[in-house]
């Protein structure tokens, strides 16, 4: 069989992570290895999948900032091509800052674009029959990036993919989660954390491996036995090797098939000594980042009120788990904490201690302007976190009564109103604080999130506003406009995914927020520092820590001072500065930059130049980004590369797929977007509510023998409307050889309206009208290969997408109206 050059295309894809949010998991799609005999490589070739010899996972933490390279080889037993899939599902905050392939000793490196000029230089590729990948990351949730390929005939090819991110401090420790997936045992198995820091370890442990999803029940048995060198006082090395045995093992612990090997995360977590005033600085060739988390401060005693959703969506399982996170949650509070609990349906109600139980509150129907009428029915104060009031709220907590539809407005004013008559009543002595929520979307009162989120921070003002916490409870909750209201209003949002364990992440959350020990904190430096990261901080909670970075002259003193509020009053705090940082600066502030920025363009007004400064700097370091796209672009090659788009569960296997042959012969020019081998792919850029996005590539193809020069279709008779007027379709129309390769390959199509099936000739009998054919008439909608007529108008996908029309999951054509058939 000869070979020509021609090119494939390949997918990559960015979509919602399955798993925790921190987590990383590497997977292929592929099912267990089979044990290669002599007899399966004779009797069962096409059963014996693609084999991942080696996969590496290396970590470089320096100054908290991690780089992770993932490192996968795979090599096909097989004497025919067959496909694996490469998956990596990223942190949440994570930046990819490189992806390439190793395919017959050459190596194919993608680069970063701003996305519009990634999916022009795409398409442009296309058009030329080159290879082309494309890569964008449209939501915080995309997290899965995949690239299916197939492997030559017996042969190797190699993925390595880099991310960078800054990990964040929380409970006390900094914590680094790798989740492997391999979907099958892996005879070089191997993580390696390189963690170098400035100032020494407290410690640095790793604790059983987790499933990713749910609190696992075997956790005693899950000990990695993992390899600890502390190296010096400030740098350690971490090892996990696990051979297949272990795999296997851990694997059948953490709830995978016997032979799909380790299915779980693997946790590095660590912490460094702490300055106990004002934090540490560290100086390198022009650049400084400022890590503050002070020691030896006893908590502020805060004011939080509960404003939680009792709408029918919550009624079952999920009421439940928010009764039994509040049952522990109450009993975490301190006497010198005051506390309401709020409900919100319909309407609002506030628990009333005196009488144990809640008052509802009438419907005012004024929203934004409901003070005067909160005053008048004189709603219930605040209590303190006694254990008699911590006892009398967990049995009035256990009530289930649903309250009708979601009136988050009402709740959250209710919230609103009964901070600020505490702070009006003891200014200054509680922070105030509410925890916010809910598993659903604004449908009763007022309505609109933009208006909801303007009247909230409007009525959220004064010398000490609260912060907003808000929790999105399950899969129908409105993330991110959950997330604009806490962005405004000083606080964060977390998503609470609906599984057995919801009441441990509610719980852990307000663990997390629990203990604030200053408010109003304020970075201040010397005048010859400049592009700052953001200096105010409404708040530091024990365990947690704030990052500042900037660049500077050659003027080591950085700081001035940090100024905060603690439990006694105002307080400053003078910083350690030490010009020896374990290594460059320059990545770690351009991370942080570039996050901060696309963070304050959600809500500013001048988010066209927020996005345009995010931009330079996502181009410049390389990082992946919701506003920039990798791309690649490479000549003709000669090895085939297919596409499939990421499962919703990284951990699924679908099988290595060998590439078939078509039934006839030709030298095929190139492939073209959307087509596959015997998996579906994209030929355009997309996203969805999901967060999902994608990567694409035309790479290495496979050429097939030539077709004979009077290719055939058999076709039944046509019986159409008698108005028809044009000709019977030619019996002997040539079908282009892109439509062929596409229907021998998975016979499908991807079009900007979706995945839709070509479909068989008569398989769709209605011929809805259509505006538009090739010889400019209106038409009929029907299966593309009802009407060969046309195929020597359509030469191309792009061509032929300009006709496109759907009949139901079938991909159509908008033909030109034919007279019926005559019989034979």
């Amino acid at each position: 069989m000869k070979h020509r050059n021609v090119s494939n295309f390949l997918l990559l894809l960015l979509c919602g992570a399955v798993f925790s949010d921190d987590s990383l998991v590497v997977s292929t799609t592929t099912k267990p290895e089979k044990e290669v005999t002599a007899e399966t490589e004779t009797k069962n070739d096409t059963e014996i999948n693609p084999k991942i010899y080696s996969m590496h996972i290396d970590s470089n933490v320096t100054n908290r900032f991690a780089t992770t390279l993932v490192t996968s080889k795979v090599r096909n037993l097989k004497k025919t091509a067959a496909e694996t899939t490469f998956s990596v599902v990223l942190p949440e905050n994570a930046f990819i800052s490189a992806f390439e392939m190793e395919i017959e000793g050459k190596i194919y490196k993608a680069h970063v674009k701003e996305k519009q000029e990634a999916k022009q230089i795409y398409q442009e590729a296309v058009s030329r029959g080159q290879s082309a990948a494309h890569v964008e990351l449209n939501a915080r949730d995309s997290k899965t990036f995949t690239v299916s390929v197939n492997i030559e005939p017996e042969s190797k090819t190699t993925f390595r993919l880099t991310y960078e991110e800054l990990l964040k401090r929380q409970l006390g420790q900094y914590e680094l989660v790798i989740n492997i997936h391999p979907g099958q045992l892996v005879d070089d198995l191997d993580v390696r954390v390189h963690i170098n820091e400035s100032r020494p370890l407290t410690f640095v442990k790793t604790p059983s491996l987790r499933t990713g999803n749910e609190i696992s029940k075997n956790a005693d048995k899950l000990d990695p036995s993992a390899k600890i060198e502390i190296m010096n006082s400030t740098s350690a090395l971490v090892e996990f090797s696990p051979d297949k045995g272990k795999q296997k093992e851990f694997g059948q612990l953490l709830g995978s098939e016997k032979e799909s090997g380790l299915a779980g995360q693997f946790i590095v977590q660590y912490d460094v000594e702490r300055d106990p005033q004002g934090g540490e600085v560290l100086v390198r060739d022009g650049y400084f980042v400022h890590f503050f988390s002070p020691s030896e401060l006893k908590p502020l005693p805060k004011h939080i009120v509960f404003v939680l959703d009792h709408s029918g969506s919550m009624s079952g399982r999920k009421i439940d788990q928010l009764i039994e996170a509040m049952q522990n949650i109450l009993t975490d509070l301190k006497e010198t904490d005051l506390f309401n609990i709020v409900r919100f349906g319909d309407l609002a109600m506030v628990w009333d201690v005196s009488q144990n139980q809640f008052t509802q509150l009438p419907n005012f129907n004024e929203y934004g302007n409901l003070e005067p009428h909160l005053r008048e029915i004189n709603l219930p104060r605040a209590v303190n976190g006694t254990e008699e009031n911590i006892e009398a709220a967990k049995k009035i907590i256990e009530d289930k009564s649903r309250l009708g539809m979601t009136n988050m407005m009402y709740g959250l004013e209710v919230g609103l109103f009964l901070i600020k008559r505490t702070q009006e009543e003891t200014p200054d002595k509680y922070q105030p604080m509410i925890v916010f929520l809910t598993d659903g979307h604004p449908n009763a009162g007022m309505s609109g999130r933009d208006e909801i989120t303007n009247t909230v921070t409007s009525l959220n003002s004064g010398k000490k506003k609260a912060s907003i916490f808000s929790l999105s409870f399950g899969d129908f909750a409105d993330k991110r406009f959950l997330r604009k209201i806490s962005s405004k209003n000083s606080g964060f949002s977390r998503h609470i995914y609906e599984s057995s364990d919801a009441s441990l992440q509610l719980q852990d959350f307000y663990r997390a927020i629990s203990a604030p020990l200053l408010s109003n904190v304020n970075f201040k430096y010397v005048d010859d520092v400049k592009d700052v990261t953001v200096t105010h901080y409404p708040i530091l909670f024990n365990g947690s820590e704030l990052v500042v970075a900037g660049r500077i002259n050659d003027n080591p003193h950085v700081l001035n001072h940090v100024e905060a509020w603690c439990p006694i009053g105002p307080i400053k705090f003078n910083a350690t500065i030490n010009t020896e940082a374990v290594s460059s600066l320059e990545r770690l502030w351009a991370y942080l930059t570039v996050k901060q920025m696309l963070k304050q363009k959600e809500t500013a007004e001048n988010a066209a130049n927020l996005t345009k400064k995010a931009l330079d700097l996502s181009l410049k370091y390389s990082f992946v980004t919701p506003i920039t796209s990798l791309v690649v672009v490479k000549p003709n090659q000669t090895e085939a590369v297919d596409s499939e788009a990421a499962k919703s569960s990284p951990g699924r296997y679908d099988g290595a797929r060998s590439a078939v042959a078509p039934s006839f012969s030709a030298p095929v020019p190139a492939y073209y977007p959307g087509m596959s081998s015997g998996i579906s792919g994209r030929s355009f850029i997309s996203s969805d509510y999901s967060g999902r996005a994608a990567l694409y590539f035309p790479p290495p193809d496979r050429f097939f023998p030539p077709p004979p020069v009077n290719f055939r279709t058999t076709r039944r008779p046509y019986f159409l409307k008698p108005s028809s007027t044009s000709l019977p379709p030619p019996q002997n129309a040539i079908v282009p050889q892109w439509l062929e390769i596409m229907r021998t390959n998975n016979g499908n199509i991807t079009t900007l309206q979706g995945i839709y099936k070509l479909g068989q000739s008569g398989a769709v009998t209605t011929r809805p009208q259509c505006p538009k054919t090739p010889t400019g008439t209106v038409g009929e909608c029907v299966i593309i290969f009802d009407c060969p007529e046309i195929f020597k108008d359509l030469p191309d996908l792009n061509t032929y997408l300009q006709y496109f029309c759907p009949l139901n999951e079938f991909a159509g054509v908008c033909c030109p109206p034919k007279i019926p058939a005559p019989l034979p």
